[in-house]
Formats: structure tokens, C-alpha cells, sequence
């Protein structure tokens, strides 16, 4: 069975959020910080990962992801950030 991944990556330097879903973690991770060379992300390097949970189906995590990009996901996640 596949596992999926919901993250947030928070750029310190920029005061930036990303909220994504992989299969894979650490390519994902690289791609954002290091081996992309086009998209959003780059501009805001560099990225920390502040946020990871896990999924069996694809549909959850989807629907997770969506829920961070909603108000109060947005509000969940600066409580993160200020927690740290």
C-alpha cells in the first residue's frame, strides 16, 4: 500500500508557507529546495518542514491539503509557526 504525505514548508527568511502531498518526502523536499529550478517555491528558499502527516489513500490526503489552503487551515498553520 502507498503512504501519502500532507506537508507545510515555512520559509523563515521570507515569512512563506507551502502546503503539499507526495508519495515521497525527501525527493519532494529536494525538489523544493535544491533541484527545481522553476515554481513558486524556489523564490523562497530556504524551505524548513514544519508539518508532516501521514495517509493511507490518496483521497485523504488530498482532502487535507485542501483544508490548509481553506481560512482556518491558514489560521492552523500560523499557530504552528508561532509555536516554534
Amino acid at each position: 500500500m502507498d503512504e501519502f504525505v500532507v506537508y507545510i514548508l515555512f520559509s523563515k527568511r521570507f515569512n512563506k508557507t507551502y502546503v503539499g502531498f507526495t508519495s515521497n518526502l525527501i525527493e519532494r523536499f529536494k525538489s523544493h529546495n535544491y533541484l527545481s529550478k522553476t515554481g513558486f517555491t524556489i523564490k523562497f528558499r530556504p524551505w524548513e518542514v514544519i508539518y508532516v502527516e501521514f495517509f493511507g489513500y490518496k483521497s485523504e490526503a488530498l482532502l487535507k491539503e485542501k483544508y490548509f489552503k481553506t481560512g482556518k487551515g491558514r489560521e492552523k498553520i500560523k499557530e504552528l509557526i508561532n509555536t516554534k
